[in-house]
């Protein structure tokens, strides 16, 4: 009867320490798949922002140079007070529609 006492508690000791070093290391990989999820998740999100403000930088380079007016000295001064009064009242136009689409929602 000793015997077989002294033989189950080795048994039940070796199967708690298996037990024990695999979900030690289970639990360590699963850490470990955790800080890489979120590491890239992290990255992903820096890259995304970084992708926004270069597309934003472009635009806002595109319209710059879109909207500079030409020299003064290659057209007729009045002809360009007339263009920017014409631009002007266009702007006020769409603001004036745009106001009133977000009045009616």
């Amino acid at each position: 009867m000793n015997n077989r006492v002294v033989r189950a508690f080795f048994v039940g000791k070796a199967v708690g320490d298996i037990l024990r070093e695999r979900s030690e290391r289970t639990l360590t990989d699963l850490a470990g798949e955790v800080g890489k999820a979120w590491a890239e998740l992290q990255e992903g999100w820096h890259t995304f922002a970084e992708d926004v403000m270069a597309r934003a930088e472009a635009e806002a380079s595109l319209t710059a140079r879109q909207l500079t007016p030409p020299p003064l000295g290659t057209e007729d001064l009045q002809a360009t007070l007339d263009d920017l009064r014409a631009e002007v009242a266009q702007l006020r136009s769409e603001l004036q529609k745009y106001r009133g689409q977000k009045l009616e929602c």
